[in-house]
């Protein structure tokens, strides 16, 4: 019997945005401004980004909250 491996769970950025409660131009801020969070997959135009990838996200944005003394949350 083959092992049978799990489905990456892969989000775009829109996706992204919605989870994490903040509008999308914030997030693709980040991906523009932060060369080291890569999609992990593409699907044609599609980038798609692992939970990996949304952890960096969430603290890059969170880092620029701090740093403006301001919560968009």
């Amino acid at each position: 019997m083959a092992a049978v491996k799990a489905v990456p769970q892969l989000r775009t950025p829109g996706v992204i945005a919605r989870e994490l409660g903040q509008p999308l131009h914030r997030v693709l801020y980040i991906l523009r401004t932060r060369p080291y969070i890569a999609p992990s997959a593409r699907a044609g135009r599609l980038r798609l980004f692992d939970l990996d990838a949304v952890a960096m996200i969430r603290q890059a944005l969170n880092g620029v909250d701090a740093r403006r003394g301001t919560d968009h949350a």
